[in-house]
């Protein structure tokens, strides 16, 4: 069988390298409890809301004022 090149195991050694310190990044992570990620999903959904109805007020306001000014 052929012997692997420099470049070849160069590649795996990269590959091995960035697992071990995305294994070893993971592992430091603080994962939230089930209780805290619920909270902070209500939150964000409350937060979408309320800027998806700033939104459609102001898209509702500058409508109707260049319908205004176009006619």
């Amino acid at each position: 069988m052929a012997e692997k090149t420099g470049k070849e195991k160069k590649r795996k050694n990269v590959f091995v390298r960035w697992w071990r310190e995305t294994v070893g990044e993971l592992r430091k992570v603080t994962w939230p409890t089930r209780q805290e990620a619920w909270h902070l999903t209500r939150i964000v959904i409350v937060v979408m809301m309320i800027m998806s109805a700033f939104l459609f007020i102001l898209d509702f306001v500058f409508s109707k004022l260049i319908t205004q000014l176009l006619v």
